[in-house]
Protein backbone atom coordinates (compact mmCIF):
# COMPACT_ATOMS: atom_id res chain seq x y z
CA UNK A 1 0.00 0.00 0.00
CA UNK A 2 1.16 3.53 -0.61
CA UNK A 3 -0.71 5.49 2.04
CA UNK A 4 0.70 9.00 2.27
CA UNK A 5 3.53 8.34 -0.19
CA UNK A 6 4.18 11.55 -2.12
CA UNK A 7 6.79 10.67 -4.76
CA UNK A 8 6.53 8.78 -8.05
CA UNK A 9 8.89 5.84 -8.50
CA UNK A 10 9.12 6.24 -12.30
CA UNK A 11 10.01 2.56 -12.70
CA UNK A 12 13.55 3.09 -11.40
CA UNK A 13 15.49 1.95 -8.33
CA UNK A 14 15.90 4.59 -5.62
CA UNK A 15 19.57 5.35 -6.29
CA UNK A 16 18.96 5.76 -10.04
CA UNK A 17 15.94 8.00 -9.47
CA UNK A 18 17.77 10.22 -6.96
CA UNK A 19 20.81 10.53 -9.25
CA UNK A 20 18.59 11.39 -12.22
CA UNK A 21 16.80 14.15 -10.30
CA UNK A 22 20.09 15.55 -8.98
CA UNK A 23 21.35 15.78 -12.56
CA UNK A 24 18.08 17.29 -13.77
CA UNK A 25 17.89 19.95 -11.04
CA UNK A 26 21.51 20.91 -11.73
CA UNK A 27 20.73 21.30 -15.43
CA UNK A 28 17.55 23.27 -14.73
CA UNK A 29 19.33 25.67 -12.40
CA UNK A 30 22.21 26.05 -14.84
CA UNK A 31 20.19 26.59 -18.03
CA UNK A 32 16.92 27.93 -16.50
CA UNK A 33 14.84 25.72 -18.82
CA UNK A 34 14.83 22.02 -19.74
CA UNK A 35 12.57 19.68 -21.72
CA UNK A 36 11.45 16.42 -20.11
CA UNK A 37 8.39 14.25 -19.63
CA UNK A 38 5.39 15.59 -17.73
CA UNK A 39 5.78 13.27 -14.74
CA UNK A 40 9.49 13.99 -14.34
CA UNK A 41 8.82 17.72 -14.62
CA UNK A 42 6.20 17.58 -11.87
CA UNK A 43 8.58 15.73 -9.55
CA UNK A 44 11.52 17.96 -10.50
CA UNK A 45 9.50 21.07 -9.61
CA UNK A 46 9.45 20.02 -5.93
CA UNK A 47 13.23 19.70 -5.77
CA UNK A 48 13.96 22.89 -7.74
CA UNK A 49 11.67 25.00 -5.60
CA UNK A 50 13.27 23.59 -2.45
CA UNK A 51 16.71 24.69 -3.75
CA UNK A 52 15.46 28.25 -4.37
CA UNK A 53 13.92 28.37 -0.90
CA UNK A 54 17.25 27.24 0.59
CA UNK A 55 19.05 29.97 -1.34
CA UNK A 56 16.74 32.61 0.07
CA UNK A 57 17.82 31.61 3.59
CA UNK A 58 21.39 32.37 2.52
CA UNK A 59 23.18 30.80 5.47
CA UNK A 60 26.08 28.35 5.44
CA UNK A 61 23.97 25.38 6.48
CA UNK A 62 21.52 26.05 3.63
CA UNK A 63 24.43 26.24 1.16
CA UNK A 64 25.73 22.88 2.38
CA UNK A 65 22.26 21.35 2.07
CA UNK A 66 22.09 22.62 -1.53
CA UNK A 67 25.57 21.22 -2.25
CA UNK A 68 24.29 17.81 -1.14
CA UNK A 69 21.81 17.89 -4.04
CA UNK A 70 23.28 20.13 -6.76
CA UNK A 71 26.24 18.57 -8.55
CA UNK A 72 28.24 21.68 -9.52
CA UNK A 73 29.64 24.26 -7.13
CA UNK A 74 29.36 27.12 -9.64
CA UNK A 75 25.64 26.36 -10.04
CA UNK A 76 25.22 26.59 -6.26
CA UNK A 77 26.96 29.97 -6.34
CA UNK A 78 24.59 31.09 -9.10
CA UNK A 79 21.56 29.91 -7.11
CA UNK A 80 22.64 31.68 -3.92
CA UNK A 81 23.46 34.95 -5.68
CA UNK A 82 21.22 35.32 -8.75
CA UNK A 83 18.10 33.27 -7.93
CA UNK A 84 17.99 34.29 -4.26
CA UNK A 85 17.95 37.95 -5.28
CA UNK A 86 15.49 37.42 -8.14
CA UNK A 87 12.91 35.65 -5.98
CA UNK A 88 13.52 37.54 -2.71
CA UNK A 89 9.92 38.85 -2.54
CA UNK A 90 8.21 35.77 -4.02
CA UNK A 91 6.85 33.23 -1.54
CA UNK A 92 6.81 30.22 -3.88
CA UNK A 93 5.86 29.12 -7.37
CA UNK A 94 9.27 29.74 -8.92
CA UNK A 95 8.77 27.31 -11.82
CA UNK A 96 6.24 26.80 -14.57
CA UNK A 97 5.50 23.70 -16.64
CA UNK A 98 4.44 24.16 -20.26
CA UNK A 99 3.06 21.09 -22.01
CA UNK A 100 4.50 20.54 -25.51
CA UNK A 101 2.58 17.50 -26.72
CA UNK A 102 3.80 13.96 -27.28
CA UNK A 103 7.28 12.66 -28.05
CA UNK A 104 7.72 10.83 -31.32
CA UNK A 105 8.81 7.26 -30.79
CA UNK A 106 7.21 6.33 -27.48
CA UNK A 107 4.37 8.89 -27.46
CA UNK A 108 5.32 10.11 -23.96
CA UNK A 109 3.82 13.47 -22.93
CA UNK A 110 6.61 16.09 -23.00
CA UNK A 111 6.88 19.42 -21.17
CA UNK A 112 9.23 22.34 -20.68
CA UNK A 113 9.99 23.27 -17.09
CA UNK A 114 11.37 26.79 -16.62
CA UNK A 115 11.73 29.50 -14.03
CA UNK A 116 9.19 32.32 -14.02
CA UNK A 117 10.37 35.88 -14.45
CA UNK A 118 10.38 38.09 -11.39
CA UNK A 119 7.88 40.94 -11.08
CA UNK A 120 10.42 43.72 -11.73
CA UNK A 121 11.44 42.21 -15.09
CA UNK A 122 7.83 41.77 -16.16
CA UNK A 123 6.93 45.34 -15.19
CA UNK A 124 10.02 46.75 -16.95
CA UNK A 125 9.15 44.90 -20.16
CA UNK A 126 5.52 45.99 -19.91
CA UNK A 127 6.53 49.64 -19.45
CA UNK A 128 8.91 49.44 -22.42
CA UNK A 129 6.14 48.03 -24.62
CA UNK A 130 3.68 50.67 -23.39
CA UNK A 131 6.14 53.46 -24.14
CA UNK A 132 6.79 52.15 -27.65
CA UNK A 133 3.04 51.86 -28.30
CA UNK A 134 2.39 55.42 -27.13
CA UNK A 135 5.27 56.71 -29.28
CA UNK A 136 3.77 54.97 -32.29
CA UNK A 137 0.37 56.51 -31.52
CA UNK A 138 1.94 59.97 -31.19
CA UNK A 139 3.83 59.58 -34.47
CA UNK A 140 0.62 58.59 -36.29
CA UNK A 141 -1.18 61.68 -34.99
Amino acid sequence: MRHGYQKKKLGRPTAHREAMFRNMVTSLLKHEKITTTDTKAKELRKLAEKMITLSKRGELHARRQALAVIRERDVVDKVFSEYAERYRERKGGYTRIIKLGFREGDNAPVSIIEFVKDQAEVKAKGEAKTKSKTRAAVEKA
